[in-house]
């Protein structure tokens, strides 16, 4: 009696609702062949032996038994990929916030320009040939030229090959290159808050804009803050053509600075071996999974 109850609410909702649910059918439609049908498609595939030239054979676990076990290559790829994030997520994230609200503060022509210039590295082309310029290991590379001239060092450095140089070279492009939908989303977060608030606060004792921005702007900004967060994390874990361009990824110096991202990737592209890419591929899915729901726990909190 109950199930026949709700299935006639719901049938009742749908039929006096249909305009609505009409309107979502694309994004619907969108989610699942974009996200719903690939990530099955990959889950199942990682569970088998796939070549693309043969049908998939089924293996079972052993892939995850291969990767976790006998695969040393894949735990540094991982341990890499977990640095990366650890270290370039909340730098980038902070770094972020603090520039959009900077730039919220300006002006309104400045503040416009501002955005534009912060927000063009996240949408630029290939510009990873002026950082390949710029920490060039010869004595012409700008940052090699510029610190043997000031008699700091007296032989060029290897940034990119040298694995004592090139993740830190890496994480400190990708904390430039970081400046996209997080950024924007923080810009438009200050943007939405009432300038009423800002006037009550003064009202009850907020002197300058650090309390402003402590007692009024980030409470306002929470879910704003949550999406800056689950953005700059899931890129961080997904990192995979900076280290690629500068470093060779996969080909890198004791693989360095190879990520989950270049060895599936390597697997994939270069060896064809789709099942265990699969794999890899299930274990980054699960561990950005994990990373959003630590953070939605967070900001909850």
């Amino acid at each position: 009696m109950i199930n026949s109850k709700h299935k006639y609410s719901l049938a009742h909702r749908i039929k006096s609702s249909w305009v609505s649910y009409l309107m979502l059918i694309p994004f619907f439609s969108l989610v699942l062949f974009f996200i719903v049908i690939p990530v099955s498609a990959a889950i199942v595939l990682s569970f088998t032996d796939f070549n693309m030239v043969e049908f998939p054979k089924w293996v079972g676990w052993l892939n995850y038994q291969r990767l976790f076990i006998e695969d040393q290559t894949f735990l540094i790829a991982l341990k890499n990929t977990l640095f990366f994030a650890l270290v370039n997520g909340p730098i980038s994230y902070i770094f972020a916030f603090i520039m959009a609200w900077i730039i919220n503060e300006m002006p309104r022509k400045f503040r416009v320009f501002m955005t534009v210039v912060f927000y063009a590295p996240s949408i630029s082309g290939n510009i990873y040939f002026i950082w390949t310029y710029l920490f060039n290991g010869d004595q012409y590379g700008i940052a090699n030229s510029f610190l043997m001239n000031m008699n700091i060092i007296k032989e060029p450095i290897q940034w990119l090959t040298d694995a004592k140089y090139n993740m830190t070279i890496v994480i400190l492009i990708q904390i430039w290159l970081s400046l996209g939908v997080g950024f924007l989303s923080f810009i438009a977060g200050l943007q939405s808050i009432d300038i009423s608030q800002y006037e009550a606060g003064i009202i009850d004792g907020i002197k300058n804009r650090f309390q402003r921005l402590w007692y009024i702007t980030i409470p306002n900004m929470k879910s704003m803050l949550l999406f800056g967060a689950v953005i700059q994390i899931a890129g961080a874990l997904s990192v995979g053509d900076v280290t690629q361009a500068l470093t060779g990824g996969y080909t890198s110096m004791n693989y360095s600075t190879m990520t989950i991202i270049n060895y599936i990737t390597d697997y994939a592209t270069q060896r064809y071996e789709m099942g265990y890419a699969s794999a890899i591929g299930v274990v980054l899915f699960i561990l950005v999974v994990v990373c959003k729901k630590s953070l939605f726990r967070l900001f909850r909190s």
